[in-house]
């Protein structure tokens, strides 16, 4: 298994600001490659201002180590980019990150004197059919590679600037919705097969935005599920497919640490990759976050943990209509509260599917980091929502199958019943009902800064907010 580092939240120690932006970043890669050992880094073309000249700068700054460790063989930029059927608006961007792709190549080469492709690999996001990912792959193969032939004033271009390298391109498609991650596979054998696939194909599942839109066990089933088809598809094919789980260091978004490392890959043995967020890398010492890193390069995939398909459906179907409800109510609260949760990346608006209102409730959210943070800042963990009609039978189900009980009980030790005062008579009593399966041991660190950052809401005193908020973080060791 590997491991891939991707957008995040927490400070590292690195940052001369509150918020990581430029250059930092080209910082950020070299520590997650020389001190992290980790040995991919998320090239984010879509959320924010583009750095295209990435391979230039970390050349140019870090030689010594660069010399050692070849980009594109020993450490990996694998470039996330918009997708222009959902951020129409950013898909010249897409074509601009697509044509950075062999200049970066050119830098390398004459870095390394070889023909090594430093970034072979694009993320494209919100996939949710096969023609999406083919658009990227075709326009790349026939519009950057293929204009070298083209001929102005009887040159070829490729005469003129040189030849346009790699060749080809790999394009991983990030799944994130729900109907689309439960046809993951059919998506990805309608891909592979008409691109022409030989070799490997990866595939990124999210786990985020699916607990975000659907509730937290709703998005563990659903990945369950897929992971499940992929490997059946994996042995239709004949091809090694390579699946990505886009976890964070919140239970409610995967509960990705140092600490849970061994019982995430158990629960997703068939996951080639794993995303590791700030949390995750600079909320814990550093040789705890090595050891880690190490336990997940080691560890070969395997089959996955076999989940009854239509079981899942139905405690999907159960928690999803119910979440949704609940977050109608809890919209207000989460987008007011989110104001003065602290930013810690220098971000364009990136939405998320609540954000597109797709189901016409008009509810929207923000992303899933600040999400996460406003409910654990009052005490009410996400967790929690969606699970006031689980019958007997369904508890059973998920405590034999998803290691959700673990995690549930990781994140419920923040609640704080003062949350209640802040929720409607029925709201409040599903809440009580959902918490009846567990015992609660509570952290009375965190629910006495949670009572207060609770009251201060209520009452609309809002100057100590922001600091109060850090702190409850700092307990958890998350932000969000």
């Amino acid at each position: 298994m590997s491991t891939q580092h991707p957008d995040n939240v927490s400070q590292p120690f690195f940052v001369d600001n509150s918020i990581i932006a430029g250059d930092d970043e080209i910082k950020e890669a070299f520590y997650a490659f020389s001190h992290l050992k980790i040995t991919e880094q998320l090239w984010d073309c879509e959320g924010k201002e583009v750095d295209n000249f990435v391979i230039e700068k970390l050349l140019t700054k870090y030689p010594d180590f660069f010399s050692k460790k070849t980009l594109g063989k020993d450490v990996f930029i694998t470039l996330r980019t918009p997708n222009p059927r959902i951020e129409k608006d950013k898909g010249k961007l897409l074509l601009e990150t697509l044509e950075s792709i062999p200049r970066n190549f050119d830098i390398s080469r004459e870095f390394y004197k070889n023909g090594k492709a430093p970034i072979f690999e694009v993320t494209v996001p919100m996939v949710s059919s096969a023609q999406e990912i083919l658009m990227v792959k075709n326009y790349y193969d026939q519009h950057v590679i293929g204009k070298a032939h083209t001929k102005l004033s009887g040159m070829k271009i490729k005469d003129w600037v040189g030849d346009f390298m790699p060749k080809e391109i790999n394009v991983i498609p990030l799944i994130e919705d729900k109907n689309s991650m439960l046809k993951a596979d059919k998506i990805v054998r309608e891909y592979v097969q008409k691109a022409k696939i030989k070799n490997y194909q990866r595939v990124w599942l999210a786990r985020s935005d699916p607990a975000l839109n659907y509730g937290n066990i709703s998005a563990v089933l659903i990945n369950r599920i897929a992971f499940q088809k992929l490997y059946n598809l994996q042995k239709e094919l004949g091809i090694d497919i390579y699946p990505i789980i886009g976890c964070g260091g919140v239970p409610f978004r995967g509960n990705f640490t140092p600490n849970t490392a061994q019982r995430i890959v158990n629960v997703y043995p068939s996951v080639q990759t794993f995303t590791m967020q700030s949390a995750f890398k600079y909320d814990y010492p550093e040789d705890k976050v090595r050891k880690a890193v190490r336990l997940i390069e080691k560890t070969k995939r395997t089959h996955p943990n076999y989940v009854d398909e239509k079981k899942s459906l139905e405690i999907i179907e159960k928690v999803s209509k119910n979440y949704q409800s609940q977050i109608k109510e809890l919209a207000p609260i989460v987008n007011k509260m989110s104001t003065h949760i602290p930013q810690r990346r220098k971000r364009k608006l990136h939405v998320g599917l609540f954000g597109y209102s797709r189901d016409g409730s008009g509810v929207k959210l923000p992303r899933a980091i600040k999400f996460c943070a406003s409910l654990y800042s009052l005490g009410l963990p996400p967790e929690i929502l969606g699970m006031n009609d689980l019958n007997k039978e369904d508890w059973r189900f998920l405590r034999e199958n998803s290691g959700l009980i673990e995690d549930m009980k990781d994140a419920i030790q923040y609640f704080n019943k003062d949350c209640l005062t802040l929720l409607s008579d029925q709201l409040k009593e599903q809440i009580i009902k959902s918490l009846k399966p567990f015992e609660i041991e509570i952290n009375e660190a965190h629910k006495k800064i949670t009572s207060i950052i609770i009251e201060d809401f209520k009452n609309n005193n809002l100057i100590s907010l922001s600091e109060n908020i850090e702190r409850a973080a700092s307990i958890r060791r998350f932000l969000g």
